[in-house]
């Protein structure tokens, strides 16, 4: 049975969707950008930063799920640009220890906002 996980500390969705949805074992987590759900202001200073809030918006839905980062099973990280790469690796990669899940990285041609960074999680929650 479906059910939806939501976070008052995420930001709220800017489209007919939900922050995550959790069926049977696994928890989908729509993607996330950097907006400070207290603020609705977008983090973009740099890389680093944008990318940061962008894992803390994960985070924050995690928690609600009752789970963590260890749990995630595959992640999918948009790029505006591939020259993000090595930054965006070095913040993301702060929020593991070992065991990393499988991802792909991907550049695209626009991110909502105009966001530099996207990031959508799959998660196994037992």
């Amino acid at each position: 049975m479906k059910k939806i996980v939501y976070s008052p500390k995420a930001p709220e969705p800017i489209g007919p969707y939900s922050q995550g949805v959790a069926f049977g074992n696994l928890l989908f987590l729509s993607g996330q950008i950097a907006i400070r759900q207290e603020t609705g202001d977008l983090i973009m200073s740099s890389i680093a930063d944008e990318t940061r809030q962008v894992m803390e918006n994960i985070k924050f839905l995690l928690e609600a799920a009752g789970s963590d980062f260890s749990k995630i099973v595959k992640t999918s990280i948009f790029l505006s640009s591939m020259s993000h790469f090595q930054e965006v690796n070095q913040v993301y990669a702060s929020y593991f220890e070992g065991d990393y899940p499988a991802r792909e990285t991907v550049a695209v041609n626009g991110l909502p906002k105009g966001v530099n960074v996207e990031i959508s999680v799959i998660v196994a929650l037992n």
